[in-house]
């Protein structure tokens, strides 16, 4: 349990600074960048199928090979982040996943495409495993939901940025040098990670109160824990059978929300934008007050296990209304209702990626998120398969957004059989 902050200290905190903001600050920068890295092929799907002659299957080939490598790295990065620290860890993910974005741009057919993609996948799976373990480090029990909520809001500016800047250096350029131009740009992110980011007890620029604050928890082992240990938890399973069941759905948002637009209200490269921004601005709105919510809910005096529950159970019931965006002829309701569901996943994930520092000390965290992002990487195998074949043979999203809808209502009971308490972990 988390030791309590005396008013004094956090008083202290927040008239010494809050350099651990600035710290969520570059994890929301990268997060974006990630975003726009990975969004960019379902932007781009029309116009790349039609030079490259892709089918809907072979579309869906090129996602899973991308979700393929991000399995693997998962599993991985979550391991090398807990060995070497957010740093070094978030510097090598971001360097093999910019070479592979940039690749995209010198690719000449699919199975081309599959590998710049796989390349993409390895890198982009350690973004999440690093921030996570960033946040561990930086922020104590009370405000880890709220600042994974603030950094994973990221992927939705990534995502309004990709429809806005993409369609204009295509129309311009051309598609290849879109992947070229982002990929060099996103290297500014980098120079500005290895200039700031330090541990906590480590950094010449925090102050000693807000320090006190970060480390008001007790002191976790710094001990490695092994995949097979962790593996006997059920709060492992948990955590990662919760993100099998709900990141496909997120890159069925993620990958086919431009294909569904554009080919059930006739919109093209450059008309779609508004309608996706309008997504993923309400989506970044969810994932921020997600976080919010279950932070607020402990202040009130819930216990963690009651806040988070509560919070995810009630975006479970708002992402159900999916099931209906199907059958309206109005683009902007449609809009909303996806708008609505893309923001519930937002603020259940939030709660999600919060659960492995809930119950694992910090030496552990890096490798539960592995896990189950490697979990919820397979299962976006199984969803990129899925939707290509009901599209190939029915073209309809009917089934494909029903199998969305239910997902999160079974995400949660899941969590709580295997969880009832979400208890600390003795490891």
């Amino acid at each position: 349990m988390a030791m309590d902050v005396t008013p004094e200290v956090a008083a202290a905190a927040g008239r010494v600074g809050r350099y651990r903001w600035g710290i969520c600050a570059l994890l929301f920068a990268a997060t974006a960048i990630n975003y726009v890295d990975r969004q960019m092929i379902g932007v781009l799907k029309p116009t790349i199928s039609a030079e490259l002659g892709w089918s809907e299957t072979t579309y869906a080939d090129v996602i899973f090979w991308f979700q393929a490598a991000y399995a693997i790295g998962y599993l991985s990065f979550g391991r090398i982040v807990d060995l070497v620290g957010a740093r070094i860890g978030y510097t090598i993910a971001f360097i093999i996943w910019t070479l592979g974005h940039t690749l995209c741009g010198f690719v000449g057919n699919a199975f081309q495409f599959s590998v710049a993609r796989f390349i993409l996948g390895v890198g982009e799976s350690g973004n999440f495993p690093a921030g996570i373990k960033a946040v561990s480090e930086w922020f104590p029990a009370r405000e880890r939901a709220f600042a994974t909520g603030v950094f994973n809001a990221g992927a939705n500016v990534g995502a309004i940025i990709t429809p806005l800047v993409v369609p204009i250096i295509t129309v311009a350029y051309g598609w290849r040098m879109a992947f070229i131009v982002t990929g060099v740009v996103s290297l500014l992110w980098l120079v500005a990670w290895l200039a700031l980011y330090r541990r906590p007890r480590e950094h010449p620029r925090l102050g000693a109160a807000e320090l006190a604050l970060i480390e008001s928890d007790p002191a976790d082992p710094v001990t490695p824990i092994s995949w097979g240990r962790l593996l006997r938890y059920r709060e492992t399973w948990a955590f990662a059978l919760g993100k099998f069941l709900i990141d496909p759905i997120w890159w069925l948002f993620l990958f086919w929300t431009p294909d569904f637009l554009a080919k059930t209200y006739n919109l093209d490269l450059l008309s779609f934008g508004p309608p996706l921004v309008a997504i993923y601005l309400i989506s970044d709105l969810g994932s921020v007050a997600g976080g919010w919510s279950s932070s607020r809910l402990m202040k009130r005096g819930l216990s963690a296990n009651a806040a988070r529950k509560l919070t995810m159970l009630a975006c479970a019931f708002l992402v159900m209304p999916i099931v209906f965006a199907q059958y309206t002829s109005n683009l902007w309701v449609a809009v909303g209702i996806v708008g609505l569901a893309t923001a519930a996943h937002q603020a259940f994930s939030a709660n999600l990626y919060t659960l492995p520092s809930d119950m694992f000390p910090r030496a552990a965290v890096g490798s539960v998120v592995g896990i189950g992002g490697t979990l919820g990487a397979i299962g976006g195998m199984m969803m990129a398969k899925f939707t290509g074949y009901i599209l190939e043979t029915t073209g309809s999203y009917a089934p494909i957004f029903a199998v969305a809808g239910s997902t999160y209502l079974i995400a949660i009971i899941v969590i709580h059989l295997l969880s009832p308490r979400l208890a600390r972990v003795q490891a």
